[in-house]
């Protein structure tokens, strides 16, 4: 296959759905001959902040001049970025041989492996050919039978957790923090955000059961500048560094404060040019998180807010959140089948703020075209699809291939 067909065939898989359980990733990584004996693992879970705290990890080992591999999901733009070595994306010709190869062995399998299940295999793979020294792996879904749950790690990191995925995770903040929780193996390090009661009792529990050492990061980090925008993303950078020194991984803080400077992650108040932020922000507690740092950045200022919501998610608490920093929202159709209609929207909009004017757009670059005829910084925001098609807009490049649910 060439690297369309490729993706082609990987996405077609997802009418398999999204199946938790380990059985098919322990098989793949067996038969692909999967070796990372040599490598450590940094396991990260949690509901919000997870990329982030990938992300600067990685680019603090890369300072420091560690081979890394970074497994993240999902995509903005390319299926390219999930899979990264030393920074790089995965090239075309990687991602088309090692599906052709997984094809190739998975075509008989019953139950047949899942869209995550393969990418992940892939990714694996390919660390393993690129003997990493280091591989950081973000969990698609949950963590205890999340297809990365499959490898030992160094360290457990999970993020804060709060509400999403019910669907698959369960309805209380007990339940999903069960689920994240279960990357905890015996006698490995756990280091952990702050989270609520509830939440700190499940994986106090859990880490007493495994027998591993707990450690709750409350400060945040002042040293040096952080290269992410906004107060949470210090406290990000504290659970990064907390996770390095747990896993007894040797930075000196001259690499700490290098990578922290220098790391990239694009849609977390991403700044696009001087009037215009791009935000992933996909879940109610993520909304709230993103209000707050516009007030931290533009003070009292509203934003033009372009807002573009995935069905599944908690409307009517995501929309209460950014009300009271946007002067008017403006709401495009966009690719996503699992978008919300933005008439519907619009009702909950309405329903919330009534006095919050509100405009449907055929498209984003409609959207834009009206915003930055207003004098308000502009916000894009509502879900990582939708930052993603944004960046690809702006960036002249053609959207994602796909989307998926990981």
């Amino acid at each position: 296959m060439n690297y369309p067909e490729a993706l082609a065939w990987l996405y077609g898989l997802q009418r398999f759905g999204i199946k938790l359980g380990l059985e098919n990733i322990q098989r793949l990584i067996a038969v692909l001959r999967v070796d990372l004996a040599r490598a450590r693992v940094i396991h990260v879970a949690g509901t919000n902040g997870k990329g982030s705290v990938c992300a600067m990890i990685d680019s603090i080992l890369r300072t420091q001049r560690y081979r890394t591999g970074l497994f993240t999901s999902p995509h903005l733009v390319t299926f390219r970025e999930r899979i990264r070595v030393d920074g790089r994306m995965i090239s075309e010709e990687a991602v088309a041989n090692g599906l052709t190869a997984i094809r190739d062995l998975v075509r008989d399998w019953d139950p047949h492996p899942t869209f995550f299940e393969v990418t992940t295999a892939l990714a694996l793979k390919h660390f393993s050919n690129a003997k990493i020294d280091l591989a950081i792996l973000e969990t698609g879904l949950g963590g205890r039978l999340d297809a990365t749950n499959a490898l030992q790690s160094d360290v457990s990191v999970i993020t804060s957790i709060d509400l999403d995925h019910q669907q698959w995770l369960g309805q209380s903040l007990r339940d999903i923090a069960t689920e994240k929780a279960g990357i905890i193996k015996r006698k490995i390090p756990v280091v952990s955000a702050p989270q609520a009661p509830d939440t700190e009792k499940v994986i106090r529990a859990r880490a007493a059961e495994c027998e591993a050492s707990l450690q709750f990061v409350n400060d945040s980090y002042q040293k040096t500048p952080v290269g992410l925008s906004g107060e949470y993303q210090k406290q990000n950078a504290a659970l990064a560094i907390a996770a390095l020194r747990a896993a007894k991984i040797d930075i000196d803080d001259s690499s700490i404060a290098r990578g922290l400077t220098s790391v990239d992650w694009p849609a977390r108040f991403q700044r696009w040019d001087d009037r215009i932020v791009i935000d992933g922000a996909h879940n109610p507690a993520a909304a709230h998180t993103l209000a707050e740092t516009w007030r931290e950045i533009f003070s009292d200022q509203r934003a033009t807010l372009i807002l573009a919501v995935l069905s599944d998610k908690d409307l009517r608490e995501i929309c209460e959140a950014l009300a009271p920093i946007a002067d008017s929202v403006l709401l495009p159709n966009i690719r996503s089948e699992r978008a919300t209609p933005p008439g519907e929207l619009a009702r909950v909009l309405s329903a919330n703020t009534p006095s919050l004017p509100c405009s449907i757009t055929d498209s984003i670059g409609d959207a834009l075209a009206l915003a930055r005829a207003k004098p308000n910084s502009i916000l894009l925001t509502g879900s990582l699809h939708f930052a993603g098609e944004a960046l690809a807009y702006l960036r002249g490049e053609p959207a994602a291939f796909e989307e998926c649910a990981q």
